[in-house]
């Protein structure tokens, strides 16, 4: 039984890499991801905020990892352009835009007055 486990995650820890290596989405995620920690060391956010950005940030990379497995999937499926895979595509990117622009939202909340005071 531990073996099925321990064989699971190597390949999840497998999937995690390959995205990281071949997808520039997700490297996009990991940087702005990095970069939303280090705002909020510098602005010295609360535990609430760190937990907000840290659920933003795990939901984030789970979204795109789904989104990149139903293209990889759809792919494999058949690599000509028919509508219906199309629509797949685009319902998979269109949740990941649905949450980019919820996060945004919820970024701004925290980051922009503490912005807005350095600015004044």
């Amino acid at each position: 039984m531990i073996k099925k486990h321990t064989i699971s995650i190597k390949n999840a820890w497998h999937g995690l890499r390959w995205a990281l290596s071949t997808q520039p989405n997700y490297r996009i995620h990991l940087f702005l991801s990095l970069a939303a920690i280090v705002g909020g060391i510098y602005f010295k956010i609360n535990q609430s905020e760190f937990l907000t950005i840290f659920v933003l940030i795990t939901l984030g990379l789970s979204i795109e990892t789904v989104n990149t497995a139903i293209e990889e999937t759809t792919d494999a499926i058949d690599t000509k352009i028919r509508p219906d895979i199309g629509l797949a595509k685009d319902v998979a990117a269109g949740a990941m835009l649905v949450f980019a622009i919820g996060a945004l939202f919820i970024s701004g909340i925290i980051f922009l007055p503490r912005i807005f005071q350095i600015l004044k």
